[in-house]
């Protein structure tokens, strides 16, 4: 997909990765609406606010109007609760759900008509390595995350017949606000990360692998259950010890 001159609807366009997203997209020359709950967060320059709160039904479909000239859409707005699936809060559990799987899709089924509209072009999920890999700490953000997974490679067939690439980006730790109790020696660099992946958006990478640990992952997707997070918790007690 050619991102110079393209239209581009960023949602969580307001921080973390996806300002850096933002930002990058318009040094390309991409028209990008800034996409957050708070609009008036929007502070990257040349940035279009737009309000859209990805929960909310009609806030879709208002934004669906606002960004009727839209060829790209990054489905990015996520949350991360840390709840545990036996004792957590269970509508921490059931937002993640919300916001990861049913927004996207809410956001997806807007805007897929949109692009189609305006001649074809692409949406990016940001999905993430624990789509692949499930640990207790993140029960309720593994169970979501794998949800968009597989409803990335599911419209990915729907839509291609309408011209419009379905593509998922897969990552592990990026040194951005919401996982700011991480270890900083497993963090990847943000703005890395958004200039991989926008170069493999243009492209057309159906599936975007961006860091060592989540190729780690993806190769090992076939061992036994358990074999993947043994492999893992030794790779990652090497790091920080080293």
């Amino acid at each position: 997909m050619k991102l110079e001159d393209s239209v581009v609807v960023v949602t969580g366009g307001n921080r973390g990765f996806g300002q850096h997203l933002v930002s990058q997209l318009i040094e390309r020359g991409a028209k990008v609406y800034a996409a957050a709950r708070r609009p008036e967060t929007v502070q990257t320059p040349g940035a279009i606010p737009l309000q859209l709160d990805i929960t909310d039904p009609e806030s879709v479909a208002a934004a669906a109007k606002t960004a009727s000239d839209a060829t790209l859409l990054i489905n990015n707005a996520g949350t991360h609760s840390r709840a545990h699936l036996m004792d957590g809060d269970f509508e921490s559990i059931r937002h993640e759900m919300e916001v990861s799987y049913f927004g996207t899709l809410n956001v997806t089924r807007h805007f897929a008509p949109v692009i189609e509209g305006n001649g074809g072009g692409a949406i990016l999920n940001v999905c993430s390595q624990l789509s692949w890999i499930h640990w207790p700490d993140y029960g309720a953000y593994n169970g979501a995350k794998a949800a968009e997974w597989a409803m990335t490679n599911v419209l990915r067939q729907e839509l291609a017949p309408r011209g419009i690439l379905v593509s998922g980006l897969y990552v592990g730790y990026m040194d951005t606000e919401m996982v700011s109790y991480a270890p900083a020696v497993l963090k990847n660099d943000p703005a890395a990360i958004a200039t991989l992946t926008l170069d493999a958006l243009a492209a057309d990478e159906p599936e975007i692998v961006a860091d060592d640990m989540t190729k780690l992952i993806k190769q090992n997707l076939p061992a036994a259950p358990g074999e993947l997070n043994g492999k893992v918790v030794e790779i990652l007690t090497g790091i920080l010890s080293a």
